[in-house]
């Protein structure tokens, strides 16, 4: 009884074994979705500094180019959901040689602009009403996560499409894919510049142009397994 035991327990091992060594047939590929769009519009930080010997002073006079700024963005009906105060400062700055204490006052608005004609009005009269820092100007796009869905569908079919080409001369077939793993890194897409014209009337003078908005490029990475049939 104890022999018959034993040689269960062998040939079930050996059966357990067997099945676990089984490979499926398969192959590994990476695939590559790229979107191109133009961007339609176009985030702005930027700052009111000021320095100066006493801290009450300091403040206000920053305070008071704030306020022109924040009247200019409303003069330019820019809704007011999209500009906001993003951040406020008054910080004491030690000279060791002077042996003397200045203030440094800022003040930071974001902007959401929607409307990329009125730019370049917007940033001369942002410099105008006493912005004299820009941290940061970002082109963007109002529909990034449809265009990052369809740059991941171009990724899955280009990886179809390889692992086609490369079974295609063994005479077998792609399945189904068992495994999929995105690769792709969430960032905040910048512009590709490149020149481009705006449009004039005919009898307009030409106008100043300082933005070439070119085209933000989304990608998408994948790595996938398909069965083969």
């Amino acid at each position: 009884m104890k022999k018959l035991v034993l040689f269960l327990t062998i040939m079930f091992m050996t059966m357990s074994y067997g099945q676990e060594t089984k490979q499926i047939p398969q192959i590994n590929v990476n695939g590559e979705g790229k979107v191109k769009i133009a961007p339609d519009q176009v985030s702005i930080s930027a700052t009111v500094e000021t320095k100066g010997n006493n801290a009450k002073d300091v403040k206000k006079q920053n305070d008071e180019k704030m306020d022109a700024v924040l009247k200019f963005i409303k003069k330019m009906n820019i809704p007011a959901t999209d500009f906001r105060t993003k951040q406020v400062a008054l910080n004491p700055q030690y000279d060791y040689e002077k042996k003397k204490t200045s203030y440094n006052a800022t003040q930071t608005v974001e902007i959401l602009l929607k409307d990329l004609s009125k730019y370049d009005e917007l940033m001369e009269g942002l410099v105008q009403q006493g912005i004299n820092r820009l941290d940061n100007v970002s082109f963007e796009s109002s529909k990034l996560l449809q265009y990052q869905s369809e740059a991941r569908k171009l990724a899955i079919k280009d990886a179809k499409a390889k692992a086609e080409d490369y079974v295609s001369v063994l005479g077998q077939k792609v399945g189904k894919a068992i495994t999929i793993s995105d690769n792709s890194q969430v960032y905040h897409p910048q512009p590709m510049y490149a020149a481009m014209r705006m449009k004039e009337s005919a009898d307009a003078a030409p106008a100043n142009e300082t933005l070439a908005i070119g085209e933000i490029e989304i990608t998408a990475n994948v790595s996938v397994s398909f069965i083969l049939d």
